[in-house]
């Protein structure tokens, strides 16, 4: 285990008082070295916002150790966060990587193992704790408590949305919700949608829960410094949709839509499809695979990009981007279409499946599909692309005041942490002093 110190740590000895100052202690999985998912940047944003709200020193982070030589490791990307840290004079404890995946029982357990026993080790030295669990892997944390540590996790998904057959898994979640709410714990709800979710297919106590809409920083609403070339295809005009390469995610519901527009003669801009995973072979994935089939058997105009890196987002920004698409049949949130409102970028078309219906909706800021119809799709995406300027315009203003008055992710942990744990935001007076 390795321990980062923006400064030297004090003796304990010398300043016994300012050691014993209360500590909010983030345990994440993705969004330190690099984002595999929507899930790193959600944690990163977290993190961010943390390191602003909270006093100086008052930040621990652990996270597992990911090698510079793994596909995961984004050295910008680890570097950047290294640095924001610094400033807050942020402590962050690296773990060993676990051999067993984190989207198992076992390795979840594993995490939750090493950095419960990194927690205890923080909370013994802090006057008051606040542990926070970002994600699905770190919902069993509940032992890892004390009476002077509150408990704080945030679901971004659960199995039960993306592999409901896996029962041991989904069993292993509510089992870990319930341990935790029973000790007191908050749960963290990032829409409406997982707030039903959590209540009516994991039981959790509608009183346990907290909002915690997800959001962007700002620095997301600014144009990136770097962005992949667009290929020669995609310079007159082009789609783009995103993703993990997931059958949730919809992008085979997306290319059917492509078809059916194809055969009735409508004229489709390029596809940029961004299907992706971050796995070290080079080799396609069998859900990839059948992307790809699809898009030869249809002869359609598409672009299938299989590796992930955070430029492709820069994309949003691009001024021959004619529409974004989210096809999702499920999604926990959706940050996709909040990135495109901050870009200007639009149309967006999406489907209603989830969080998706709160930030897209039909005619005011984008246009809706019913989720798993191509059909549905095909028709929104007609209408994007035979939209007025002027219409577009309004979507994309539509989009923009969303974002700026409902999802200040800031603003939403700052909310948050006022309600549940307000003793992390007050300076001490012997901290005063040092500032004086």
């Amino acid at each position: 285990m390795r321990i980062d110190h923006a400064t030297a740590p004090p003796s304990p000895t010398a300043v016994p008082e300012a050691d014993r100052q209360p500590r909010v202690v983030v345990a994440l999985h993705e969004g330190f070295y690099g984002a595999e998912s929507g899930t790193g940047f959600s944690n990163r944003a977290f993190l961010t916002a943390l390191a602003r709200l909270l006093p100086a020193g008052r930040l621990s982070v652990i996270t597992p150790h990911v090698p510079e030589s793994a596909r995961a490791h984004d050295q910008r990307w680890a570097g950047e966060v290294r640095q924001m840290l610094r400033q807050a004079a942020a402590e962050v404890i690296t773990i060993p990587k676990v051999n067993a995946p984190p989207d198992s029982v076992r390795g979840s357990v594993q995490l939750c193992d090493l950095a419960g026993e990194a927690a205890i080790r923080i909370a013994a030295r802090a006057g008051r704790c606040l542990l926070v669990g970002l994600d699905i892997p770190f919902l069993g944390l509940a032992p890892y408590t004390s009476p002077t540590t509150d408990l704080l996790l945030v679901p971004r998904s659960t199995t039960a949305l993306t592999r409901p057959k896996d029962v041991s898994r989904v069993r292993w979640e509510r089992d870990a919700l319930r341990a935790a709410t029973l000790r007191g714990a908050r749960v963290g709800a990032i829409s409406s949608h997982m707030r039903g979710h959590l209540v009516v297919n994991y039981a959790v106590p509608r009183s346990s829960i907290v909002s915690i809409p997800n959001g962007l920083i700002r620095e997301e609403m600014v144009r990136p410094a770097t962005a992949l070339p667009l290929p020669f295809k995609a310079r007159a005009g082009f789609l783009l949709a995103m993703g993990r390469a997931v059958p949730t995610k919809g992008f085979e519901d997306l290319l059917e839509a492509l078809r059916l527009l194809k055969e009735r003669g409508v004229p489709v801009p390029h596809l940029m499809l961004a299907a992706v995973t971050s796995e070290k072979h080079q080799h396609l994935s069998s859900y990839q695979q059948d992307l790809a089939a699809h898009i030869r058997a249809h002869g359609l105009d598409a672009t299938l990009i299989n590796r992930f890196t955070p430029a492709i987002r820069a994309w949003l920004h691009s001024p021959a981007l004619r529409a974004v698409i989210v096809p999702s049949r499920e999604e926990p949130f959706g940050r996709i279409p909040l990135e495109a409102f901050a870009a200007g970028a639009g149309p967006v078309v999406a489907t209603t499946a989830g969080g998706l219906a709160q930030t897209v909706i039909d005619g005011e800021t984008g246009f809706t599909a019913a989720p798993q119809d191509p059909r549905s799709l095909a028709s929104a995406l007609h209408r994007a692309l035979t939209v007025l300027p002027r219409e577009r315009d309004r979507l994309r203003s539509a989009g923009a005041a969303l974002v700026r008055s409902r999802h200040d992710y800031e603003a939403s942990v700052g909310s948050v942490m006022d309600r549940i744990a307000p003793w992390t935001l007050a300076r001490s007076a012997t901290a005063e002093g040092r500032l004086r």
